[in-house]
């Protein structure tokens, strides 16, 4: 028996206990040194990629679609700046409004609003849920592309109060219409929609928005929008509020 074995065997069993402690204390603290434990064959561990699907947050058909909405006030803000404009006797490039009106075209009738006539209105009126509600958003959806068709038409011909009234009349309908959809009807959407269908709707929007309006198309709309701004003052923010 070697010495160092007689000395361990001879001390009392707490401080045997507490020298082994010590032991592996200090074989744990020279593995971290070196960089942690080795796998077989000497090689380190290889780092953990961080899981790319966890870390990017999903984004729900109801927050897509009032994301949209966004984009639409947005424009909503641009007639309301043009028909002052007009009214005042301002100067006002007809062109812009009739950029914008093509945003409305693209982004919101076309993409927006028929993404909603299909996979929302649907599921609402198969539940019994909202029904004339969504007769009334239907019909304002069919008198908005009325609008912005007369919207571009009055634009090519320039400034005057009719394209005003039209800008006016615009606004204010969808105003009314994008509130009642963020606040009844993409609710009761929810409530609808079971859990795993409304994830898939999800991507199945997402989905559609790449086939229609390319990989970027919320962003290429929201980018479009803020040049259009940019063109009538409109850009900075801060200039909203009030004194």
């Amino acid at each position: 028996m070697s010495p160092t074995m007689t000395r361990q065997s001879s001390l009392p069993h707490e401080e045997r206990r507490n020298l082994l402690g010590l032991g592996v204390a200090l074989a744990s603290a020279s593995l971290l040194a070196c960089g942690g434990p080795a796998t077989s064959m000497g090689a380190k561990s290889a780092p953990q990629k961080p899981d790319r699907d966890r870390d990017e947050a999903e984004v729900t058909p109801g927050e897509d679609l009032m994301q949209e909405h966004g984009v639409l006030q947005r424009v909503v803000i641009i007639y309301d700046a043009a028909a002052l404009r007009i009214e005042r006797h301002e100067q006002l490039d007809p062109a812009v409004i009739a950029k914008a009106a093509g945003v409305v075209r693209r982004f919101v009738e076309d993409y927006h609003e028929r993404t909603e006539e299909k996979f929302v209105f649907p599921r609402l009126q198969a539940a019994g849920r909202e029904l004339g509600l969504l007769a009334v958003l239907l019909h304002q959806h069919e008198r908005g592309r009325q609008l912005t068709d007369e919207i571009i038409h009055r634009a090519g011909a320039g400034a005057s109060p009719e394209l005003a009234q039209a800008l006016r009349s615009f606004g204010r309908m969808y105003r009314a219409h994008a509130a009642r959809e963020d606040t009844v009807i993409f609710p009761a959407f929810r409530q609808v929609v079971g859990g795993t269908e409304y994830e898939e709707l999800g991507e199945q929007f997402e989905e559609r928005e790449h086939q229609l309006l390319g990989e970027h198309g919320f962003e290429a709309a929201v980018a479009e929008v803020a040049s259009l701004e940019a063109q009538l003052g409109l850009a900075d923010l801060a200039e909203f509020t009030p004194p």
